[in-house]
């Protein structure tokens, strides 16, 4: 599946360990901008069909085996209809050790080779995994993430509403801080938001007449999270006389980010209400309905039925 985004070639070497047996020309700013992930073995037959050369291309012991059956002049060839392909890089896995041929066609065709030490499986699945994260759509929101009770919540409103002060607040009451001013958002393959800081402003956070504090420091790891799925967004905005807020939260209301509907809520500002322990409540409240129980439509429930009741009781005495 194409992407808009990339990841360089060097990164991932790092990541996974891979040992370079030979590297083409610039290849760890080579871009990755697939998340799939071939074994070549129809290719080695000569099979070259719907072939994707922007894939990493994995060999593994099924394709050794293979390839050990044949004569060198029959590997030669197969190797060099694979990497005559503007292949992204080679890899091989188990540790095994590659072929003459395969190392002669690499040099003639200025191809990228590496090797890792994990099964083909293994290797696979954390790479298309990892892969997925990289290339996810992304963006980037001002707001304020915390995680409070185990749920992630969004803060979302105009600059010196209180988002930061809320955030502070709720690190003092136990809750952890996510990001401050600056959230990148990323899709998973689940179809989750995950919220992330960026790196350079991470475990920071500005508050107006202090200046920028380290809430790790400060408060010690256990007040921040690298990272947290998105579960719900809290919309701050400034008290307005004769606005209609919800006073009952019938109403279900959702802000959609990167074609995902997160829940969301709008909660007015004025001086006097405790911001963290509304969204404190919040934050429980949306854990509730997500495991199938809705206080508002309770409470409804019951005053339809208290009211069912009195009519029933006056239709009864005329």
């Amino acid at each position: 599946m194409s992407s808009i985004y990339s990841v360089k070639l060097g990164k991932i070497i790092k990541e996974f360990g891979l040992e370079v047996l030979r590297g083409g020309t610039g290849y760890e700013n080579r871009a990755i901008e697939t998340e799939d992930v071939n074994r070549p073995g129809l290719q080695l037959t000569g099979f070259f069909d719907y072939f994707d050369p922007s894939r990493l291309q994995v060999i593994g012991k099924v394709e050794t085996t293979y390839l050990t059956g044949l004569t060198p002049e029959a590997r030669r060839e197969s190797f060099e209809r694979l990497l005559s392909q503007d292949i992204t890089a080679l890899i091989i896995t188990r540790g095994i050790d590659p072929f003459p041929e395969c190392m002669e066609m690499a040099e003639r065709y200025d191809r990228t080779v590496l090797r890792s030490q994990e099964t083909t499986s293994a290797l696979m699945s954390t790479l298309i995994a990892s892969l997925k994260s990289y290339l996810s759509p992304q963006i980037t929101r001002h707001g304020v993430l915390v995680d409070v009770y185990g749920e992630g919540v969004l803060l979302l409103g105009e600059s010196g509403v209180g988002k930061s002060e809320t955030a502070i607040e709720l690190v003092k009451r136990g809750h952890r801080l996510i990001a401050d001013d600056a959230v990148e958002i990323k899709r998973t393959a689940a179809m989750n938001l995950m919220g992330t800081a960026p790196e350079l402003i991470r475990h920071y956070i500005e508050l107006r007449g202090i200046g920028v504090i380290d809430v790790r420091r400060l408060f010690g790891m256990s007040a921040v999270k690298d990272e947290a799925v998105i579960d719900m967004v809290i919309n701050l905005e400034q008290w307005k006389d004769g606005a209609l807020y919800d006073r009952l939260g019938l109403e279900e209301l959702y802000t959609t980010i990167l074609d995902v509907q997160v829940p969301s809520l709008t909660v007015p500002v004025k001086p006097g209400r405790n911001l963290a322990v509304i969204v404190e409540v919040a934050a429980m409240n949306n854990r509730h309905k997500k495991m199938g129980y809705n206080a508002a439509l309770e409470f409804t429930k019951q005053i339809n039925k208290h009211f069912d009741q009195a009519m029933s009781a006056q239709l009864e005495q005329q």
